[in-house]
């Protein structure tokens, strides 16, 4: 089956910063915040201090997966340039997403010149509490007055995707009244939310409160890191099918995008594991198996 990983991370140096402070890379795929808490990153023999686009080309490969999104990710720091670069040098295989940070005072020109030069497309905003802009940003308000003006700015680029991670319903960055309010406002304007909102074993009623806002016909979510998130859950992870089975129900089976949030997620788990517990459930007949593997983020990335 055709397979389109719509959620993955790519970079050549780690330079991090959250709500525990900088990360220190210290080798061997191991980090450090400045908190003092040690925690491995990459999975071991895929790269010291990097996870490069050619590493994780070749694990893509072995599991017959045609095209990735290369987001960027607050936990192994801004990766634009780079990303791009990997982009512009196999782009049959990926597209790139870029981010910024909307406090920087010099934010706008920073959008501009990844509209005007690096020719973005995909946006990506992490605002999460736990690996996101909301851990070092207090009250932050997805679309408040920090975000408006470049969330402005993208609606403006054609064929363009804005991708929110808002984290889990327990974080007061999970803003899904914010996310209502930007599809409502852009419908020209690709909306992809990461995760599934990233529910824990204890969050089923609150995707179920949150879902609904998310029902959009320029929304999406995807379903990576599920298996991280319901741990320590076992294989096949139940509950994860049923939080899929619940957006299948709100959202429908054309906005559910599958992705794996590599590399991290791979010091858990296997490659495999990630998505032969979608190809091996009943949630989705083999059409809809189609769609959630490749067709809809085809859609929901103009590829």
């Amino acid at each position: 089956m055709r397979k389109i990983d719509a959620h993955a991370h790519v970079f050549d140096h780690i330079a991090s910063m959250g709500k525990a402070g900088e990360l220190r890379p210290l080798g061997n795929g191991n980090c450090r915040w400045a908190t003092g808490e040690e925690f491995r990153i990459i999975p071991e023999g895929k790269g010291d201090k990097e996870y490069l686009a050619e590493t994780f080309l070749e694990l893509m490969d072995s599991n017959d997966v045609e095209k990735a999104i290369l987001l960027q990710g607050v936990l192994y720091g801004l990766q634009n340039e780079y990303a791009m670069e990997c982009a512009e040098k196999y782009p049959d295989r990926f597209k790139a997403a870029v981010m910024l940070d909307p406090f920087c005072r010099c934010a706008q020109q920073i959008l501009d010149r990844f509209i005007n030069d690096l020719h973005a497309h995909v946006f990506k905003f992490e605002v999460s509490v736990g690996g996101g802009l909301s851990g070092y940003h207090h009250d932050f308000i997805i679309d408040g007055p920090e975000m408006t003006p470049l969330l402005d700015r993208i609606a403006q680029v054609d064929d363009a995707t804005l991708v929110l991670d808002i984290g889990s319903p327990s974080m007061e960055s999970c803003q899904p009244e914010a996310v209502y309010r930007i599809a409502k406002k852009y419908p020209g304007l690709h909306v992809v939310v990461c995760h599934l909102l990233a529910p824990s074993l204890e969050d089923g009623p609150a995707l179920k409160c949150a879902l609904p806002y998310l029902a959009h016909d320029n929304v999406w979510v995807d379903l990576s890191a599920l298996p991280w998130n319901v741990a320590p859950e076992a294989y096949p992870y139940p509950t994860a099918l049923e939080y899929i089975k619940l957006a299948k129900e709100v959202l429908g089976t054309d906005k559910i995008i599958w992705g794996t949030d590599s590399p991290c997620v791979l010091t858990k788990f296997t490659y495999e594991d990630l998505y032969t517990f979608l190809e091996n459930s009943d949630v989705f007949t083999d059409e809809e198996k189609r769609g959630m593997f490749y067709d809809n983020a085809v859609k929901a990335y103009h590829l």
